[in-house]
């Protein structure tokens, strides 16, 4: 593996890092600075820089470098983490991570970071003093000499195992990393376990280095450079006696002693081997790009559609052994897609954790004090999905704080603490996911939402409507009762664009409110938008799958009556007849099915003419023509090569609601 081939690893472990960076300085927030979460953040810039130097990223090294400093005066208990320098070093963190966006995308770095990141700099030398050169002209100087006081010389031998260039690491990149803080003196290659050239296998590592350094930094700090393959190298690093003059050393390092600095390193080289369970755990995990993970899931879902043409086929043979055959074929598929699928889900946490800086800096921004609280980080769900619901997520945070949240002084004038809440919940029900974005600020005001609703002629002003139906105008686009115009809010655009985007996850979302208690958003979105376990029902000649985590029970529908309500074991079951809503024209069969759904503990009935069974469904995209047909969420291909569409539940349940308040007021 090449340097070019390495870089998404380095970009993707960077980025995970960076996070973790942010979490520790949030948590620091507030009093919060423990040693512990010090020497993360401390370890988190330490390994960012270092693997920055394996591939050149000379800018990276030289920022992150400097801010590694003012972490270590932090560190020794020189300067305080206060809430201006934890408000730095998350600037700092978003400035590494706009360095690190060009290296990942290939595209051309800003012109505008290097004067970003002088301005930052500055601004850490103002509050940690750490004396250190700005982030221009320390990478100008990563190759320039500059003057310290008392290097010293060492002697520096290293023998790479055969493994490192499997593993992606490149020899000349540990080179190119010691000459940010070291002048290398001499160098020598040791060629001599190179084989006949009829032997060589150009995978394999057969160098090594003799080397001279000059350095004001201790052995530990060039240990470190190597700490990426210490497990595969033999390195020997030897002090040669003497204590060079003044000289001129090529590194953009702070200016501080050497034995500071060797104690940092050591107490950091400690805090690591202590971590080497972690590391362990870590090594049972596998980087796999995601555009790899969704052909795989795309292939399986093809060879579910040829099993279900292939047992068809079986079937129609009358072969019992060859039935009996792709059975088994058919429940190892099974045993596969559940495997592969699992590969996509990952935990929501991550993605909650990232609204501790929103609520952090929107906080800040509107002079409340609001917290931030996390239910169900654990909850489970496809990387697909939980990617295009963050910026749903984050408007909706923000407009529970700007809108919802009051000013202390109005909550303490209510008998609310100062400090505002807004609690982010997950949890599974019924084949989905549900969001829940909650505030305890002042509630919706219904009668004013109503009053707009009116005036905008979205609604007639004699019709009676519930307090779902009333909160549902705020997602009508341009729809808003702000007073005035902010930063974050009060223009009207959002709030429809949110619905629009989880309407297209083929997820729903809902408000409830009190006034004076507060607001919730529940968003409800399905596991996976890959395969999913189906139940296949017919009305006259069509094919119709339902999802199966949404079935109840089916019973036996009786016609008696013009009514559109059933009875389940005593209770009124509302029900709509699908041949009806797809207008089907042949004539329904004797015996029809109430299929029972739930959505969001609502029960509905659906009419079917027949009860096909369960049918692992691999979801299509409908084409632009049928994207809004009503009651459709998607299709599927069965194994005679029919299309079955994929009904939307919580449409059909929304329509049955809607038939049962027009009769209710019908009979009123």
């Amino acid at each position: 593996m090449n340097v070019e081939e390495a870089l998404p690893g380095f970009v993707a472990e960077a980025t995970d890092l960076l996070r973790e960076m942010e979490s520790a300085l949030l948590e620091c927030s507030g009093g919060g600075a423990d040693a512990e979460r010090i020497n993360l953040i401390f370890r988190s810039a330490h390994t960012i820089k270092g693997s920055a130097g394996l591939f050149g990223l000379d800018s990276i090294v030289a920022f992150v470098h400097v801010v590694e400093t003012a972490l270590d005066q932090v560190r020794l208990g020189k300067v305080p983490m206060t809430e201006e320098l934890v408000t730095l070093l998350l600037r700092c963190k978003d400035h590494i991570e706009a360095l690190l966006e060009p290296v990942g995308s290939g595209r051309r770095a800003d012109p505008s970071l290097e004067g970003r990141g002088d301005e930052l700099l500055t601004a850490l030398r103002q509050i940690a003093d750490t004396g250190a050169p700005s982030a221009k002209s320390a990478a100008g100087q990563s190759s320039k000499a500059q003057t310290f006081a008392g290097p010293q010389d060492w002697s520096v031998c290293v023998r790479f195992g055969p493994g490192v260039l499997a593993a992606g690491m490149d020899p000349l990149g540990f080179i190119r990393y010691l000459q940010t803080f070291c002048e290398i003196r001499t160098l020598k290659v040791l060629d001599d376990q190179l084989p006949p050239p009829g032997q060589m296998d150009p995978e394999v590592c057969y160098l090594g280095f003799d080397m001279e350094l000059r350095t004001a930094s201790g052995k530990a700090t060039i240990e470190s450079a190597f700490e990426f393959v210490k497990e595969d190298c033999t390195l020997t690093v030897a002090a040669m006696g003497n204590t060079a003059a003044p000289a001129q050393v090529a590194a953009p390092v702070a200016a501080e002693p050497a034995a500071r600095q060797s104690a940092a390193e050591k107490e950091n080289t400690g805090k690591q081997s202590g971590a080497s369970g972690e590391s362990s755990a870590a090594a049972a995990t596998i980087r796999v790009d995601a555009a790899k993970l969704d052909y795989l899931i795309t292939s399986i879902g093809e060879l579910i559609t040829a099993a279900a043409g292939t047992n068809l086929l079986a079937r129609r043979t009358n072969n019992s052994e060859l039935v009996e055959s792709t059975s088994t074929l058919s429940s190892l598929i099974e045993q596969v897609r559940e495997g592969a699928l699992q590969l996509r889900m990952v935990k929501i946490g991550a993605t909650f954790s990232r609204f501790q800086r929103v609520v952090r800096d929107v906080s800040r921004e509107l002079g409340k004090e609001i917290q931030l609280v996390i239910h169900g980080e654990d909850t489970e769900l496809d990387k697909t999905v939980v990617e295009r619901i963050a910026d749903p997520l984050t408007h909706l945070v923000r407009n529970s704080m700007d809108h919802g949240i009051e000013s202390a002084e109005a909550r303490v004038a209510r008998g609310k603490p100062a400090m505002g809440t807004v609690t982010l919940n997950a949890y599974h029900e019924s084949g989905n996911v549900v969001i829940e974005v909650s505030d305890d600020g002042g509630g919706l005001k219904r009668d004013k939402i109503l009053a707009k609703a009116i005036q905008r002629g979205l609604v007639d002003a004699e019709r009676t409507l519930t307090d779902s139906e009333v909160f549902g105008f705020i997602f009508e686009a341009g729809f808003s009762t702000a007073d005035k115009v902010t930063n974050l809010s009060g223009r009207g655009v959002g709030m429809d664009v949110v619905k629009r985007n989880i309407t297209a996850l083929r997820g729903t979302v809902s408000i409830s409110s009190e006034e004076g208690h507060g607001t919730t958003v529940t968003v409800r979105l399905p596991l996976t938008l890959a395969i999913i376990n189906g139940f296949q029902v017919a009305v006259g000649k069509s094919s119709f799958v339902l999802p199966l985590d949404a079935i109840e029970e089916c019973i036996e529908f009786s016609s008696e009556g013009d009514h559109n309500f059933a009875n389940l074991r005593g209770n009124a079951l509302p029900f709509i007849r699908l041949r009806e809503v797809f207008g089907t024209r042949e004539p329904a069969s004797r015996r029809q099915s109430i299929v029972v759904v739930n959505h969001a503990g609502e029960r509905t009935g659906l009419v079917v003419d027949a009860l096909l069974g369960e049918f692992q469904t691999v979801i299509k995209p409908l084409g632009k023509l049928f994207r809004k047909v009503d009651c459709v969420s998607g299709s599927s291909i069965l194994g005679n090569g029919e299309v079955a569409l994929i009904l939307d539940v919580p449409a059909l349940v929304q329509q049955a609601r809607a038939r049962e308040q027009v009769v209710v007021a019908a009979t009123a």
